[in-house]
């Protein structure tokens, strides 16, 4: 999902898209927003045919749960039966009706930029999603950002466009969701209105500020002050690390913004990342992959599944799961800027994917050899959330030590 707009105040100029009678009512962020779900329920005929990242669906219902940071949702059935639920900006319905109008509309007043081009278009029987699909000069290379890998596939959007463009090439090995790899371009065509391109990767670079994402939202919580923490027993002799937490004093908290496409907040099982682990547990490894790969294709910056991606390669292939982790790490710090001095707590659970990305990024290095990185990403993790639920302080030691991860990670 995008993030969201922070003030609460409606105008009219900014949302011509509401209701006359829903505008003197919409004065806080809850009513707008159920204005706008009002406006949906009276404009647009449901079922109406939609797509979402390319692929075609119908729409069944427009609602709002109650939830700002979600916004409207819109459930959404696939051509096989199967539901699942968006938040509106997220869905494009065809070109010149009402609900492609009042969606962008709606991203207007999000602050967000337009829809991602033409797209479904109503048809007899299955709906499949219009593209454009620029034409592209086959004899310069073309710079990519990657949203998802497949096999012998992966979803990309080209920089600075949010026209989807699948890559077939055999050098998918190279590239994580968040790289931009660089493609010698070789073929382009279409296939049910979707533009294909075939090439040979010859270079990958991770620079998260070039996909041009919308930063996650740091939601103010409260202030943490070490004053009220548990630090050990009377005498007992603290770490430098706590010495210093101590020492800086109370800093406020902040809750980041998890995004977590796919989900219905009224429905706790329809959690993707517990299907996923649910599929790992299984030993369905290239299932819970899917799952999480496609979390992604629809938004970046669903941190867990760059942890979980991690997570499922952590055992047998560390300097491949570091590149997931490092990619959900550098996204999150788009809302952190150069300089962040707060907290951010575990018990904030929105915190939690972050959190998870450094610890697996920090477990990686130590593993690889990289012991001075390793040392400063656990440092920061505990100046970040002075709890320490992930136990990194009794990992640290060792690090500082530099003990090998054979000889002092096993157990951490």
């Amino acid at each position: 999902m995008m993030a969201r707009r922070r003030h609460s105040k409606l105008t009219i100029a900014d949302r011509e898209a509401l209701p006359r009678a829903s505008l003197a009512a919409a004065r806080e962020t809850d009513e707008a927003f159920r204005a706008w779900q009002q406006a949906f329920a009276e404009r647009v005929e449901l079922p109406a045919p939609a797509s979402v990242i390319g692929e075609p669906v119908t729409v069944v219902d427009v609602d709002y749960a109650g939830n700002p940071r979600r916004g409207v949702i819109v459930r959404c059935r696939r051509p096989d039966g199967r539901e699942y639920v968006v938040s509106l900006e997220d869905v494009g319905f065809a070109d010149g009706t009402e609900g492609a109008r009042l969606v962008a509309r709606y991203r207007g007043w999000m602050d967000l930029e337009p829809a991602f081009g033409t797209q479904a278009s109503a048809g007899r029987g299955q709906q499949t999603p219009q593209t454009t699909g620029e034409a592209l000069d086959l004899s310069r290379p073309v710079e990519l950002a990657v949203l998802a890998v497949k096999e012998g596939a992966a979803r990309t959007r080209r920089l600075g466009s949010h026209q989807p463009l699948t890559l077939r090439t055999s050098g998918l090995w190279k590239v994580v969701p968040g790289d931009i790899a660089t493609v010698h371009p070789r073929r382009q065509w279409r296939y049910a209105r979707h533009p294909y391109l075939s090439g040979d990767i010859t270079d990958v670079r991770l620079d998260v500020p070039a996909l041009g994402l919308v930063p996650l939202c740091l939601e103010p919580f409260d202030t943490w002050d070490p004053a009220e923490e548990y630090w050990g027993e009377e005498g007992e002799p603290l770490e430098d690390w706590a010495r210093a937490v101590i020492a800086r004093g109370p800093r406020p908290a902040f809750e980041m913004e998890q995004v977590l496409p796919g989900t219905d907040p009224g429905d706790p099982d329809s959690d993707p990342i517990i299907a996923s682990n649910d599929l790992k547990d299984a030993g369905d490894v290239a299932g819970a992959r899917r799952i999480l790969m496609a979390l992604l294709a629809a938004d970046l910056r669903c941190l867990d599944a760059h942890a979980h991606l991690g997570n499922l390669l952590f055992d047998g292939s560390p300097g491949d799961a570091l590149r997931h982790y490092e990619v959900g790490v550098r996204i999150a710090e788009l809302s952190l800027g150069e300089v962040f001095d707060g907290v951010l707590p575990w018990g904030l659970v929105d915190n939690r994917p972050f959190l998870r990305c450094l610890n697996g990024y920090g477990l990686c290095l130590w593993r690889l050899g990289r012991l001075d990185e390793a040392a400063r990403v656990f440092d920061r993790i505990l100046w970040m959330n002075p709890s320490d639920n992930q136990g990194v302080r009794f990992l640290l030691p060792a690090v500082r030590a530099a003990e090998r991860w054979e000889d002092g990670g096993r157990n951490g």
